[in-house]
C-alpha cells in the first residue's frame, strides 16, 4: 500500500512545473472530440486533396518556380498525433513551389493558396508517403516510424510569403 501511495504522489509531482522553469503549452492532437466541421466544407480536388480555408489571402497566389515561405502544423489524420512543425523546426519552411521539393499533396496545395492564406489540407496516402510511410530518424534501429505506411495526413498551413 505504501509503495501504491509513494508512486502516486511522485506522478503527481512529476506533472508540475518545477519552480523557475516556465512551463510551455504546444498542441500534440487535433481535437477528437467533434467532427471537423472545416472537413464538411472543404473543397476536394481532381486528386483527391481536400482544403477547406480558415483565412483568405489577399496576395498573389503561387506559380511553379515560386517561392513560398509557409508555417506548417502536420498530423496523423487516424489519430491526430502531430509529427512535425515548422516551429519546432526553428522557423517557416521555404520551398519552390511545384518542383517536387515536398511530398506531391503538400505541393499541390502550395499552388492553391495566395499569400496570406491560412487553410486545413487533407492529404491522402498516395500523395503523402504512400506505402513505405517514413521511419523515424531518431530511430537508430529503423524500426519505428514517423509516418505509418499507407497514413493520410491533415496539416494546418499558414502562407506568409510568395515571391
Amino acid at each position: 500500500m505504501r509503495q501504491v501511495l509513494i508512486g502516486t504522489a511522485l506522478l503527481l509531482l512529476g506533472s508540475w512545473p518545477l519552480a523557475g522553469h516556465a512551463q510551455r503549452t504546444l498542441t500534440t492532437a487535433l481535437p477528437a472530440s467533434q467532427p471537423d466541421s472545416l472537413l464538411a466544407r472543404a473543397i476536394t480536388t481532381a486528386s483527391g486533396l481536400r482544403y477547406a480555408l480558415r483565412q483568405p489571402g489577399a496576395g498573389p497566389p503561387a506559380r511553379v518556380g515560386s517561392r513560398v515561405t509557409v508555417h506548417y502544423t502536420g498530423f496523423l489524420a487516424a489519430d491526430g498525433r502531430l509529427f512535425d512543425t515548422s516551429v519546432q523546426q526553428g522557423g517557416p519552411l521555404k520551398v519552390r513551389a511545384g518542383h517536387h521539393e515536398v511530398i506531391k499533396g503538400f505541393d499541390e496545395a502550395l499552388l492553391l493558396l495566395p499569400q496570406g492564406s491560412r487553410a486545413r489540407v487533407w492529404i491522402p496516402a498516395r500523395l503523402a508517403y504512400g506505402a513505405k510511410g517514413r521511419l523515424d530518424p531518431d530511430d537508430d534501429a529503423g524500426r519505428r516510424y514517423l509516418i505509418p505506411p499507407n497514413a493520410d495526413l491533415i496539416f494546418e498551413l499558414e502562407v506568409l510569403k510568395v515571391k
